[in-house]
């Protein structure tokens, strides 16, 4: 390592925390070096902890802060230079300076009335510096402007992340974010959304989590079910509010799970699906019918999940009898086109961030039109065509999910919609395909939650 002379002030570099310039106060004086910082919270397990802080890298210039995350190395007392004592979290980093590279600690500490963001103390000054007191930034000068820079994005290091996953069921697709998630370095929490309650306000909204304000989340993964579904959209909506990255958003969950919604928000989209006909309380049953076509008919219950409430009504007279049986028990519920080609068999794909990164055909057990894994049938991966990628992706951005799952009907007109899942279940298609799927959501996670540049101050 090559010989560098500091004065008492240098521009440096903190590349593992995402921090590619910051002025730093040279003190020889202090023994351990000290980064701004703000919001510091722990997290992950008491035998690997790490600690997520914010930095202000630039004084007066709140607007811009970088989150950052790094592991725990200690917590310690340390002095300031006015004798007041302080506990502090300490880190190990990466500190650039000059073209030279070598690690430091670093406590973390809030210096929101010092010009300086970083202070330089005698431990991270190796034997290879020597110190000029009387000069400032000897060594070549870095700019603030890397903050406004669009390569800030890129360049950013992947940090530990705190997720929450929104689920009251211990299923593989629970599990599986939990495995990845932390395979990646990340702390994911599972946290039942039954149990989350609200304070609602207008200054501090919060989240509250068995007696307990939750923590602040880099990103929520809803797995809400559809027995819980206007609460889990309501605990989702204030995750928003927070300001929170959520991977399914309250309004497309909502509206994708009331079939009607669904179909009409597709309608609009001119999406293709079923021919489709709702009424609340028609007098002429045949009328209904008549809106959809001739029988067999599929009548599904607006409720219905996993094939469940979905009958197939292969003569008029049956159709007729369904419909007045789910009148009776009045019960909401769609008359749709059969579509006879389809055969019984159906497409998933899956749509990741507007793209489609698996598909399976599901195919019904013998004697039965549903398709669904859950009622016997089984999947095998298949190629689709254009037509078919570009209307599932087309229909997950219809209800803006960032995760969902297409089922498409091969009609002999075209691929037709027949529902889009906000909470499409991940073992099925990850065994019939061998994608990871998990991985390459959290691929859209990691890349979401990255810095962004701010836009420059009008002069």
């Amino acid at each position: 390592m090559k010989e560098l002379t500091f004065g008492w002030e240098e521009w440096v570099a903190l590349p593992d925390l995402g921090l590619p310039a910051i002025k730093a106060k040279v003190d020889t004086g202090a023994r351990t070096s000290a980064l701004h910082a703000n919001d510091i919270e722990t997290f992950g397990s008491a035998s690997k902890p790490k600690v997520r802080f914010n930095v202000h890298p630039i004084p007066g210039r709140r607007d811009i802060s970088i989150t950052c995350s790094a592991p725990l190395v200690d917590r310690r007392e340390v002095t300031s230079s006015n004798g007041e004592a302080e506990s502090r979290y300490v880190i190990s980093t990466t500190l650039e300076v000059g073209g030279e590279t070598w690690p430091i600690e670093v406590t973390l500490t809030n210096r929101d009335g010092l010009t300086s963001r970083m202070l330089l103390g005698r431990q991270a000054l190796s034997d290879h510096i020597s110190i000029s007191p009387t000069e400032k930034r000897l060594q070549p000068d870095l700019s603030y402007d890397v903050y406004h820079d669009t390569r800030l994005r890129s360049q950013a290091p992947q940090r530990a992340l705190r997720i929450a996953v929104l689920s009251r069921e211990a299923n593989y697709s629970t599990g599986r974010l939990v495995e990845v998630g932390e395979a990646r370095g990340h702390t994911v929490e599972v946290i039942d959304t039954t149990r989350c309650y609200m304070a609602i306000n207008t200054i501090a909204p919060e989240v509250h989590y068995d007696g307990k304000r939750l923590p602040r989340y880099d990103a929520v993964i809803p797995r809400i079910g559809a027995s819980i579904t206007p609460y889990g959209c309501a605990v989702i909506r204030q995750f928003e509010t927070i300001g929170t990255y959520c991977v399914n958003g309250s309004d497309g969950i909502l509206s994708s799970r009331d079939k009607l919604h669904a179909h009409q928000v597709l309608a609009a989209k001119r999406i293709g699906m079923p021919t489709t006909a709702f009424a609340a309380s028609p007098k002429d049953t045949s009328n209904l019918m008549a809106l959809v076509g001739t029988a067999p008919l599929i009548v599904k219950l607006l409720e219905s999940t996993q094939g469940k409430g979905v009958v197939l009504a292969e003569t008029k007279k049956a159709a007729e009898s369904v419909i007045d049986a789910f009148r009776g028990l009045k019960a909401n519920f769609l008359v749709q086109d059969f579509v006879k080609e389809a055969a019984g068999e159906d497409i998933r794909c899956l749509v990741v961030a507007g793209k489609v990164v698996a598909a399976m055909k599901r195919t019904g057990a013998e004697g039965d039109f549903r398709s669904n894994l859950h009622r016997g049938g089984s999947a095998k991966v298949v190629r689709i065509t254009r037509e078919e990628r570009e209307t599932a992706v087309r229909a997950a951005r219809a209800f803006n999910l960032g995760l969902a799952g297409v089922d498409l009907l091969r009609s002999s007109d075209g691929p037709k919609v027949l529902e889009v899942n906000s909470s499409p279940g991940l073992e099925g298609i990850e065994k019939a395909t061998g994608k990871d799927i998990t991985g390459k959501l959290y691929d859209v996670i990691e890349a979401r939650v990255k810095p962004q540049p701010v836009r420059r101050r009008r002069k």
